[in-house]
């Protein structure tokens, strides 16, 4: 069975929620089945690579809040982290573009180490004190070979805009299309949906429900009939007369 999850890198109840859902999924007996796939999602698509700014400045103007409001959440959003067993850093974060980080993230993916990649993304965003968008090319290479990718590969990525572009508007385009405006936002075999940084729970809960109904194919024949003629990793059935 097949979990997608549209995130960004941006968004710290992504980051905690991907903590939770993967307490739940530690916990589902049929974890060894379950493949997780991340999907892209822009909080902020229309921000230009390079263009940054504090964080509790970007929810002030953003949300319309004080920065006693904005340090307030940030305070909150700590806690719920800490809860989680995660680092997280309520001060002196900045916020930027993240559509780098997401064409990266599809590469990971063809080389079988996306989860990986996110986790470390994810880290250094919320948790360590260099900005993962100034000098940012630099820093995601190093990210990159943290997380089990080659740094020429992946410099290669980030020098030539269009690779994986196309792959990244397509997740975004998929999520308006489902109806997920924010993140993030998981969806089990393409049945069911849980939005939001859930309790573990509920991720749970909806393991078990999308696992129930997770039936294999059915195959329709011709009544009273065996299976029809095919070709197997046996060979093929020669008829006899």
């Amino acid at each position: 069975m097949r979990v997608e999850i549209w995130s960004d890198i941006a968004c710290p109840w992504c980051y905690v929620g991907k903590a939770r859902f993967e307490k739940a999924l530690g916990a589902f007996p049929h974890r060894d089945e379950i493949e997780v796939v991340h999907r892209s999602f822009e909080l902020d698509p229309h921000r230009a690579k390079g263009e940054t700014e504090p964080v509790l400045k970007m929810l002030t103007k953003k949300y319309g809040m004080s920065e006693a409001q904005a340090r307030a959440g940030e305070q909150n959003l700590g806690a719920q982290a800490a809860a989680e067993g995660l680092e997280y850093r309520t001060e002196g974060r900045d916020h930027g573009s993240t559509f780098d980080m997401h064409r990266l993230l599809h590469f990971a993916k063809e080389q079988g180490r996306q989860d990986e990649l996110i986790q470390v993304l994810y880290r250094a965003n919320f948790a360590e004190e260099r900005s993962v968008f100034v000098d940012a090319d630099a820093y995601l290479i190093e990210l990159a070979v943290a997380a089990g990718l080659d740094a020429d590969a992946a410099r290669e990525v980030l020098a030539d805009p269009a690779a994986y572009a196309d792959e990244v508007r397509a997740d975004e385009r998929e999520a308006a299309e489902l109806g997920a405006n924010g993140v993030p936002f998981f969806v089990l075999d393409r049945k069911y949906g849980v939005s939001g940084a859930q309790p573990a729970e509920v991720f749970a809960q909806a393991l078990e429900q999308a696992w129930g109904s997770h039936s294999p194919l059915k195959l329709i024949q011709q009544d009273g009939t065996d299976d029809a003629e095919a070709c197997g990793p046996d060979g093929c059935a020669v008829p006899r007369h």
